[in-house]
């Protein structure tokens, strides 16, 4: 897979220094829409909030001065050794949604699209596409660091890559499979639960899939256990944000909101 990066934070923070206006979002639609442009379509502006407010432009200011674009673009580099079976021409970039004070971005509905719903290149594009576009997401209501920068940018294209070989996720023990690979992959090192969350999340997923895979249930622990051993703490994502509250007993949803522990009822 040939990565090639394109620099969007700059683009987003443009749009940024617009007053909030109507003026301001019908730019964000020339810009995205970029019919007639090289690149055509810029498919990851999709995520970004354009009427987001200065938060926001911190954000980016705080991630042009980190020099984001060039981190994202080095790690890129050490990407494509291990994904040259990917075939396929990509473009990369990086992109802020606005989780934090903006009406635009859901990020249970985002990280959910990202992760699973999008699948490895394909063969033929739509007509209204000139480029397959991979993007890393970085979320406003997360500091700017350079772990967060590199781990978001290989996250995705290592995503492309598995889902390339193994085909999109076709249940829970999919995602934490795929997603448990995918973050040792980019060496991440979060999301992170205490050990009491750790065991209790544990203890959810095997219920879980006994109910939904019985005939399985021994080959799906083994699966799921796999997935934590690989250093996937994506059961914060994926059970701590959902399930957690729907399977938890009536004394641990007390106990939650007494430690004023924001746990989604969805």
């Amino acid at each position: 897979m040939k990565l090639d990066y394109v620099p969007l934070l700059p683009i987003q923070r443009e749009l940024q220094g617009l007053p909030r206006n109507y003026a301001r979002f019908e730019r964000y639609i020339r810009t995205m829409t970029n019919a007639y442009g090289e690149q055509g379509m810029l498919v990851p502006l999709l995520a970004a909030n354009p009427m987001a407010k200065d938060h926001v432009t911190a954000l980016l200011d705080a991630l042009l001065a980190l020099d984001a674009d060039g981190l994202a673009a080095r790690a890129l580099e050490e990407a494509s050794e291990r994904l040259g079976d990917v075939p396929g021409d990509v473009k990369v970039t990086l992109v802020v949604a606005d989780d934090l004070m903006g009406g635009w971005t859901n990020r249970y509905d985002y990280e959910h699209q990202i992760r699973f719903q999008v699948g490895g290149p394909p063969n033929r594009l739509p007509k209204w596409l000139k480029h397959f576009w991979v993007w890393g997401l970085l979320w406003s209501s997360e500091p700017a660091t350079e772990r967060a920068v590199r781990e978001a940018m290989l996250a995705a294209v290592d995503r492309t890559g598995y889902v390339y070989r193994h085909g999109l996720a076709r249940n829970l023990r999919d995602m934490l499979v795929q997603e448990g690979e995918v973050m040792v992959m980019a060496g991440c090192t979060g999301p992170i639960l205490d050990a009491d969350d750790i065991a209790y999340t544990r203890e959810v997923l095997v219920r879980i899939s006994a109910r939904v895979t019985s005939a399985r249930s021994s080959n799906a622990c083994s699966e799921i256990r796999r997935a934590e051993r690989s250093g996937s703490r994506l059961v914060a994502l994926v059970i701590g944000r959902d399930w957690r509250w729907r399977c938890t007993t009536h004394e641990r949803k007390q106990r939650l909101l007494a430690d004023k522990v924001t746990v989604p009822m969805v």
